[in-house]
């Protein structure tokens, strides 16, 4: 009998009911997810919350490991997830501003592989601002999984809705992590988005930390109701419209790249260009992805294609001059509520924004071609590195659920109390 379509070519309305198994599979997923949720929240308030009452600075450092703890902790999580419940790969090529595809040469120095050839590090840049192009809400998810093999996981950044941030544990555990939560209102947003960013960067850049902010320009999904809007947004500019990504909204990611490179000289732009298999070219991610059907109902991607651009800010981006912003300074309102190193020429709006669109069509286009072709990659034997969504040792199973620091605290209780009787 010839086997049927597979599962991920279909859309989500069009498939067979769940089976038992998948049943069984969506619960135990359910069960252990937020279960590890729960225990890195309860970390978080119990363990971490107490540090911030101390008047000492070692406190205040302790609450800040911790924090990039627990945010290691989510991202180990997501590959575990991955590894047991929807197992996928990442399938990536690489691209450098002004140099074109990588060589195999040139792949085999960001790629670092064990002695079984197989990948467990990217060196990718460690303070950069990661942009995408947004089809499904599991994006976020995937693109936190590949900040583990670049080294940054612990120290990754988002820019959410405020009204995420009361969500029970999900929204708790995101203040913790130091999440920017924008009220959707560019009046205020626009200093609370370059006064927090600003912070982020001096702090990094201090202590030589790595950064990671994830900026999705189109600020939301390709769906049929959001496709029109951005006909619309086309037409007012007298421009085309993009054939399967949105039109990019570039003023956010304006003020976030004027507010991180001056106090990080070294700042990359990292363009992801994302496509999953099974979605027909101009068809939506989310009639075909979603978290339940890729997680609950196992029906994951076989591979999440990325194709990766470097740009070095200060040489490849054209956001304007920003010499005379004092690194040290963070912007803010004035006591009239006019906003202090935050507004910037029209002239630089409208070059940058004419950047952002251009680098969108390039987007559009390569799409258009990995529809027809199958692969981003001219030579998908030696351009393509595939990296399985799998953790690199079963040791870090404990860190998904926050198991080794509240052992740790209980031991030394343990002692200290032995040691008073």
């Amino acid at each position: 009998m010839a086997a049927g379509p597979a599962l991920h070519t279909l859309p989500i309305s069009g498939r067979p009911p769940n089976s038992w198994p998948q049943t069984v599979h969506g619960i135990l997923f359910g069960i252990l997810f937020n279960f590890a949720l729960f225990m890195i929240n309860g970390f978080q308030v119990v363990f971490l919350l107490p540090l911030l009452l101390l008047p000492f600075d070692w406190s205040r450092d302790l609450y800040e490991e911790g924090v990039r703890y627990t945010k290691g902790s989510v991202a180990t999580l997501l590959i575990l997830m991955n590894q047991w419940f929807a197992p996928t790969r990442l399938s990536i090529t690489f691209e450098k501003e002004g140099q074109g595809s990588f060589s195999e040469e040139q792949i085999e120095q960001i790629v670092v592989r064990n002695t079984e050839g197989k990948v467990v590090a990217l060196k990718l840049p460690t303070k950069s601002i990661l942009i995408a192009n947004h089809q499904m809400y599991a994006d976020w998810w995937y693109a936190w999984c590949l900040t583990y093999f670049m080294g940054t996981h612990k120290d990754v950044f988002i820019v959410l809705k405020k009204s995420l941030k009361w969500v029970p544990v999900v929204g708790w555990g995101m203040q913790f992590f130091n999440f920017i939560f924008l009220a959707r209102s560019w009046a205020s947003d626009r200093i609370e988005l370059a006064s927090h960013l600003s912070a982020l960067g001096q702090h990094a850049e201090r202590e030589d930390k790595p950064l990671t902010l994830f900026l999705y320009p189109e600020g939301t999904l390709v769906s049929k109701d959001t496709r029109p809007i951005s006909k619309r947004f086309a037409d007012k500019l007298g421009i085309p419209d993009m054939t399967n990504i949105l039109l990019p909204r570039s003023t956010g990611l304006h003020y976030s790249l004027r507010a991180l490179a001056p106090r990080i000289p070294t700042l990359q732009l990292l363009d992801i260009t994302t496509v999953y298999p099974g979605i027909p070219p101009m068809r939506y991610g989310q009639d075909y992805y979603t978290l339940r059907s890729i997680f609950f109902d196992r029906v994951p991607p076989p591979a999440i294609h990325m194709h990766l651009r470097l740009f070095d800010v200060g040489k490849d981006v054209p956001i304007g001059d920003v010499s005379a912003s004092n690194p040290n300074v963070i912007p803010k309102g004035d006591d009239k509520g006019r906003t202090v190193e935050v507004d910037f020429p029209d002239d630089e709006k409208e070059k940058f924004d004419l950047w952002v669109r251009k680098l969108w069509q390039d987007k559009d286009d390569m799409v258009v071609k990995f529809h027809e072709t199958g692969s981003f990659a001219a030579d998908k034997e030696t351009s393509c590195v595939d990296i399985p969504l799998q953790l690199l040792t079963s040791r870090e199973i404990p860190n998904a659920f926050c198991f080794f620091l509240p052992a740790l605290f209980g031991y030394v209780f343990a002692k200290l109390r032995r040691r008073a009787i």
